[in-house]
């Protein structure tokens, strides 16, 4: 019988396991290469010695976007024209290698030894869960920050959301471009039954990835915040969709979307709704109880990948300590060890009580740009 907490344990050989990063002109760094270990992988260092750019590195493979902005927001090390990322890894019985050159506005990548013609493709390939400081905004952020988590676990879960997600974008694109013109009734018509079509579909899918998250949540939060009691996750699609089906919507939306120039209804208005049994909304929480209910969202999300794919995403915590006190770090800590997932920590200095918890750390450190293994 499993506790509210248990994780589901897979061994190494059942997790991503990233084996080896290059990467030239990123932030600080000229060049550098990291070869980490499976399991925990902790890298420490001063504010500002380059250690989050590993991870941001590792990140803009799995995501084609930094966890800190657009590429060109200083990404690309200062003076140079592009940056370059390459990785290799193990997952399942197969090994992979990729490689990305950004310059900021136009990329290039290959992946194992072919052209990638669609980003969509490298993203694809590499599942890689990240939190850092600015994780909050999951919490106490717009809605397009719950709507890009949602969207960016059902283009990993569900082979047809990707080409829906793509409809849809279309759809929206030519009804807000035809609402500026007068008399365009007849083409709204055609490009509302397809917005309707596809945005039914896309809520669809959002709504059941909802309720296949929530089993994982309850044991995230279970394990890592039980202070916040239950977290109930709900979808709120973006229209009255328990009054009105989308077209009609769409129909009775049209004179007011009309004299704003764009869509207000719909699946790109989205949101994710969470609901704490012993905490107040979500905008009243506290900005450490907004960063432990992100990390819970994250892990959960991670946890239903492992489920779906048999194999454990990599993980990153960058500056772990920040805003979590030494309790909260170690049970999540032993939460993730538990998992078998290969971990990347970053901090000024080791997670306080890591040494406690008997889990086998490789250590980096980082200094001016520069990375070193750690004795």
């Amino acid at each position: 019988m499993t506790t509210p907490g248990t994780v589901r344990a897979l061994s190494h050989s059942q997790a991503v396991q990233i084996r080896r990063l290059r990467l030239r002109d990123v932030r600080r760094f000229k060049e550098q290469e990291l070869q980490p270990a499976p399991g925990f992988n902790l890298i420490v260092g001063d504010n500002g010695s380059g250690k989050s750019s590993l991870l941001e590195a590792m990140h803009l493979m799995a995501h084609g976007r930094s966890f800190r902005g657009r590429v060109r927001d200083g990404l690309i090390r200062q003076g140079e024209a592009a940056l370059e990322v390459y990785l290799e890894w193990q997952q399942a019985a197969g090994q992979h290698r990729a490689g990305l050159r950004h310059t900021g506005s136009k990329w290039e990548a290959r992946l194992d030894g072919a052209n990638v013609n669609h980003l969509g493709e490298l993203c694809a390939a590499l599942a890689v869960v990240s939190f850092e400081p600015g994780s909050h905004i999951l919490i106490h952020g717009s809605s397009e920050a719950r709507r890009r988590y949602l969207d960016w676990g059902l283009f990993h879960v569900e082979q047809d959301f990707l080409p829906q997600w793509r409809r849809y974008a279309r759809a929206l694109k030519q009804r807000n471009a035809l609402l500026r013109f007068p008399r365009a009734d007849s083409q709204l018509d055609a490009w509302e039954h397809e917005l309707a079509q596809s945005g039914e579909q896309l809520s669809a899918y959002r709504d059941a990835y909802v309720g296949r998250l929530q089993p994982h949540l309850d044991r995230v939060v279970a394990a890592l915040f039980p202070t916040a009691g239950s977290v109930v996750l709900s979808l709120q699609p973006g229209w009255k969709a328990q009054e009105l089906a989308l077209v009609d919507a769409l129909l009775l939306s049209r004179e007011r979307d009309q004299g704003q120039g764009h869509t207000t209804i719909g699946p790109h208005r989205a949101d994710l709704r969470l609901e704490f049994g012993h905490l107040p909304g979500r905008e009243s929480l506290s900005r450490g109880q907004a960063k432990l209910a992100a990390l819970s969202l994250l892990i959960a999300q991670a946890a239903h990948l492992a489920e779906h794919d048999g194999v454990w995403p990599v993980l990153q915590l960058d500056d772990l300590a920040s805003e979590l006190d030494r309790h909260h770090q170690q049970r999540v800590l032993q939460y993730l060890h538990g998992c078998g997932a290969q971990v990347f920590v970053t901090g000024t200095e080791p997670p306080a009580g890591l040494s406690d918890l008997g889990i086998d750390v490789t250590m980096f450190h980082v200094e001016h740009g520069v990375l070193r293994a750690s004795a």
